[in-house]
């Protein structure tokens, strides 16, 4: 059988795994039952048509059928688009020009999730006059400003029809299309619930994916792309310490953790939701296990970072803040003398031995990256990449590795481009943590949701500064962000419901979804 088949099998039994356990609690608490069945049929519809098709343009347009014909179903479309994000690989390959142009444009898994499923919501809700319109808001603003200040410097350094592709088309898609849809679609707690537990219960599949190919060392996509006889530049077997990191569909170790951790973030507002705490407790378990199975380090601080600030914000902070200075007290001293306690250490951020140089590595990544960013300051240079300087960088893959978002973001757009790129993300979260501090009651679900939130866009920022936007993660941290202003949206209503023009059109705050 060949192992792309064999790959299938596998994956079908532990995604069965994963849905059985996930659908008692995640019918009673967020979707209905059928929301649920269809978006776990749908699931895999993908899946098998991405691995039987042995084509990659039958697999896209299979799967764009599918997605067309369930879409008049769903009642919350983010929810629908998180459920599926991480189903089959972004494997990519560029839709021919017909003779008129070299090629229309790229496609990908994710970009067919937009086109398909965000695109339409978007259409509905621009057409909505109960939505509050694009531009009124601070992050609005910021990130149009960033989209324009793209287009305005690729303009003169590529043709015109190259840059109307990537800096109108595939920045409204890639960009706009996830921040709006979930800054406008989520107008009440259960929307929230239902798109919360659609994303936590994707990452547990990729979860039990990854732990798999961390213990069997076997990257179970890799043959996907052969199949489908199409090349992508990730999805390639990478070591740590003589252990395999785990990918699943994301095709690099960073981004397996990137989705952990914001899964992991999430499901700390699930956990007064879900009555039983074994499944709770079980589920965090999946996504702390696929989070180690990454081997990777910035997820894990990224992870870390979020959870402190979590227990700061929480009511309880000081005896949970002890309760966890108790646990390291007690097992710390017990890991180290364990067997496997310097093993352990040695995979550590800042004090493993484990793989040192690739902190040499992006140590001399950003002093080289400062001395072009002096060169440009103010707008960066588009062929930064190309330079003298950069080409010391050059890796055995023959790559040159921008291992960080906020980097990337200055090399190519200079400060000002990472001032509307790090302001809109610092714009978001300080509405969120004014409007968890304009709640009264600390105790809340509000304010749990809002939490969890603030927690995870946090852990997202720091996460970044260690990985560059590729595979999902730029598609996770505009939505994120996006949840951030309709989380915001939502309190201001609550609060000033006679001023909201839009209230009267929008299904009450606290209610059920109609």
């Amino acid at each position: 059988m060949p192992e792309h088949l064999r790959a299938l099998v596998v994956i079908l039994v532990l995604a069965t795994g994963v849905f059985i356990f996930a659908k008692a609690p995640a019918c009673a608490l967020a979707s209905a039952t059928g929301d649920f069945e269809r978006r776990r049929n749908l699931w895999f519809g993908i899946t098998l048509t991405a691995f039987l098709a042995h084509n990659f343009w039958i697999y896209i347009g299979v799967a764009a059928a599918l997605l067309l014909f369930a879409l008049p179903r769903e009642p919350n479309k983010l929810a629908m688009f998180f459920f599926l994000l991480f189903a089959v690989p972004a494997i990519s390959a560029q839709i021919t020009g017909l003779g008129i142009i070299e090629h229309f444009f790229t496609i990908h898994y994710v970009r067919l999730l937009a086109l398909a499923v965000l695109l339409p919501s978007f259409l509905d809700l621009h057409q909505n006059p109960g939505v509050e319109r694009f531009g009124r808001t601070l992050p609005d603003k910021l990130i149009a400003g960033y989209i324009l200040l793209n287009l305005a410097l690729m303009l003169p350094v590529m043709s015109f029809t190259n840059s109307l592709r990537a800096g109108v088309f595939y920045a409204f898609i890639d960009i706009f299309l996830p921040y709006y849809v979930a800054s406008r679609s989520l107008k009440d707690l259960q929307g929230f619930r239902d798109a919360l537990m659609s994303f936590a219960i994707a990452a547990m599949i990729l979860a039990v994916i990854g732990v798999f190919e961390f213990a069997r060392h076997w990257l179970l996509y890799s043959a996907l792309q052969d199949a489908l006889g199409t090349r992508w530049d990730l999805m390639n077997y990478l070591e740590r310490g003589g252990a395999l990191r785990a990918q699943g569909t994301t095709g690099q170790p960073i981004p397996f953790g990137y989705v952990m951790a914001i899964a992991a973030g999430f499901f700390l507002y699930l956990r007064k939701l879900i009555p039983n705490s074994l499944v709770w407790g079980l589920g965090i378990m999946v996504l702390l296990g696929g989070l180690v199975a990454s081997l990777s380090r910035g997820p894990w601080i990224g992870a870390a970072a979020m959870l402190l600030v979590f227990i700061v914000m929480s009511p309880r902070r000081w005896a949970l803040l002890a309760l966890f200075g108790l646990l390291g007290v007690i097992l710390l001293p017990l890991l180290l003398l364990s067997p496997v306690g310097g093993s352990i250490v040695s995979y550590l951020p800042f004090v493993g031995s484990v793989d040192a140089g690739t902190v040499t590595y992006r140590q001399r990544l950003v002093e080289v990256s400062l001395e072009v960013i002096r060169q440009n300051p103010f707008f960066g240079a588009s062929d930064f990449i190309n330079l003298p300087v950069m080409q010391e960088m050059m890796q055995g893959q023959r790559i040159i590795d921008i291992v960080n978002s906020y980097l990337g973001v200055t090399l190519a757009n200079g400060v000002i481009g990472l001032a509307l790129f790090a302001g809109f993300f610092l714009a978001v979260a300080t509405g969120i943590f004014r409007s968890i501090i304009a709640l009264r009651d600390s105790g809340s679900e509000l304010h749990l949701l809002g939490q969890s939130l603030f927690c995870t866009l946090l852990g997202i920022m720091v996460i970044i500064a260690t990985v560059s936007s590729i595979s999902v993660v730029p598609a996770i941290y505009w939505s994120v962000a996006g949840l951030g202003v309709a989380y915001t949206r939502m309190l201001a209503l609550a609060r000033a419901p006679a001023k909201a023009p839009e209230t009267a059109a929008s299904p009450p705050v606290f209610g059920q979804r109609p």
